[in-house]
């Protein structure tokens, strides 16, 4: 094996020395990605639109081109869908992945070109084990399969011209046959579109044999965990899998997951955290001592970061990778050998690092609770859960949390939703201590809850076993690829769960 690590190390040490570069060129990289994808659009339908041709600078290119949601660019992805080329990419798209991040029943249909399927997505996947290999040099990963749980979303015609699916369902569909050596189940399970099924086919065909490696959703991969661990009788990871060594993971926040992985792994296994959307693959965790992930810089992506209280202009600031600054909370706004020109992809996301550039993501640009000006982020709430779990001895299975507005005699509040793996040891102190943490990991939060002026104490409610799975299953959204919002300004999502919370 130490040959064959060898050999692989021979082949990725180029690369690596490039990424190490990240760190010194991260400027003059990301100005040459916008140049490449400039020059290249320029003959599309958008890039004649907005003058390519006569863009020479980072300037021209803010100014000629709006930042944009979804819905301001649905226009040229409609085009796409029906065939059309030259749109915004040269040639013609075949394949759209159907974002389904978030429980709302509209569809998003991301444009997957073959640039960014190999020079992004697959780049992304090559690099992660150029990493993992360079750090692990007595790795056993390729003597076994890697186990992939992706969405559960077949491709399906869209029309005569295009086609549609989970992300992880059109990477399936396009990886070199060879690449089936090292990966489990075939392609056939994998792409199964019933959950339960998909279940009982991943367990039937992956406990015979050598898993060294898991990737996927932590929050669905604990589910099919659960149902091996059920099936087999056993009672943890190794005693199926011996040589299992990694769990590669992204989609949601891994904090409220680590501690249960680690217990299902008692011969130990190292984690690996990527940023992998329908819209390109962002950034992978290099260094194990680092906190967040190494933003990639040479995937055919340009970045640049709009800070949240500018989200939501007609002409918001953004800046380039060389002006963000460590500890700040962004929107990211993307430009990809995908199609996608200044979209901003939803996630807000804040640098710990710079010169490397390393990343955490923050939450979403729709997805915080601001009912009363606190502000409160997915990072806050995961930090606060933690404590709060580590304090009671509890384990987090899932979770959402909305305001509970203010009326005529009773102050607003935020009312928690948890389902719980295992109940605090004291309901009451995890409820204070979620709320004291929070105070201390947010100002402005802190200020709303002085002396109960403005926010009262948070309402905790206890969700009964499986409302989560229950309730995504009921409106059809069973699957890597969806989750329930973790927070919320509203009670759309809450409301709906608590109604079946019986």
């Amino acid at each position: 094996m130490a040959i064959l690590n060898s050999i692989i190390n021979m082949f990725t040490e180029q690369r690596l020395k490039s990424i190490r570069a990240f760190g010194e060129h991260g400027d003059s990289l990301q100005r040459e990605q916008l140049k490449s994808l400039i020059n290249k659009a320029s003959s599309t339908s958008f890039g004649q639109e907005h003058q390519f041709s006569s863009i020479s600078n980072y300037r021209q290119f803010a100014e000629r081109v709006p930042v944009v949601t979804y819905e301001e660019f649905a226009p040229y992805i409609e085009r796409m869908t029906r065939g059309e080329e030259n749109v915004s990419w040269p040639g013609a798209v075949k394949w759209f992945a159907k974002s389904s991040g978030t429980t709302n029943a509209k569809s998003k249909f991301i444009p997957v070109t073959e640039d960014a399927l190999d020079n992004c997505h697959y780049q992304g996947g090559r690099d992660v084990m150029a990493i993992y290999t360079s750090l692990h040099e007595d790795s056993q990963l390729f003597t076994g399969k890697s186990l992939t749980l992706g969405g559960s979303k077949q491709i399906s015609p869209l029309n005569e011209k295009s086609v549609v699916g989970d992300l992880s369902a059109i990477m399936i569909s396009n990886t070199p046959k060879w690449i089936n050596l090292f990966r489990t189940p075939s392609q056939s399970i994998a792409l199964l579109e019933k959950w339960e099924e998909k279940l009982d086919k991943i367990t039937e065909y992956t406990v015979e044999q050598n898993v060294t490696s898991l990737v996927g959703v932590p929050s669905w991969f604990l589910i099919l965990i659960k149902h091996i661990l059920k099936v087999t009788g056993k009672n943890n990871l190794h005693e199926i899998w011996p040589n299992l060594e990694l769990f590669i993971h992204g989609g949601i926040n891994f904090t409220p997951y680590r501690e249960q992985y680690k217990a299902l792994a008692p011969k130990g296994i190292n984690f690996m955290e990527t940023y992998n959307a329908s819209e390109g693959f962002f950034s992978i965790q290099d260094d194990p001592q680092q906190r967040g992930m190494l933003l990639m810089l040479d995937y055919g992506v340009f970045y640049e970061f709009v800070p949240l209280n500018e989200v939501g202009k007609p002409y918001p600031k953004a800046l380039t990778i060389e002006n963000v600054e460590v500890g700040i909370d962004y929107a990211m706004v993307i430009s990809t050998n995908g199609g996608l020109w200044r979209y901003m992809i939803g996630d807000t996301i804040r640098f710990v690092s710079k010169n490397p550039h390393r990343i955490i993501i923050s939450g979403r640009t729709k997805h915080y609770m601001n009912a009363f000006g606190e502000e409160v982020m997915i990072d806050n709430a995961e930090k606060a859960l933690l404590k709060a779990c580590q304090t009671t001895n509890a384990i987090i299975k899932e979770y959402t949390a909305a305001p509970v507005f203010m009326a005529t005699n009773t102050q607003g509040c935020h009312q928690w939703l948890i389902e719980f793996e295992q109940l605090p040891s004291n309901i009451e102190l995890f409820r204070n201590t979620l709320d004291q943490e929070l105070q201390k990991v947010n100002s402005d939060y802190e200020a709303k809850r002085y002396k109960d002026i403005t926010l009262a104490s948070p309402i905790l409610t206890i969700a009964r076993d499986n409302l989560f799975f229950d309730w995504l299953a009921s409106k059809g959204k069973l699957g890597g690829q969806n989750k329930v919002p973790r927070l919320s300004n509203n009670r759309e999502y809450i409301d709906s769960l608590l109604s079946n919370n019986h």
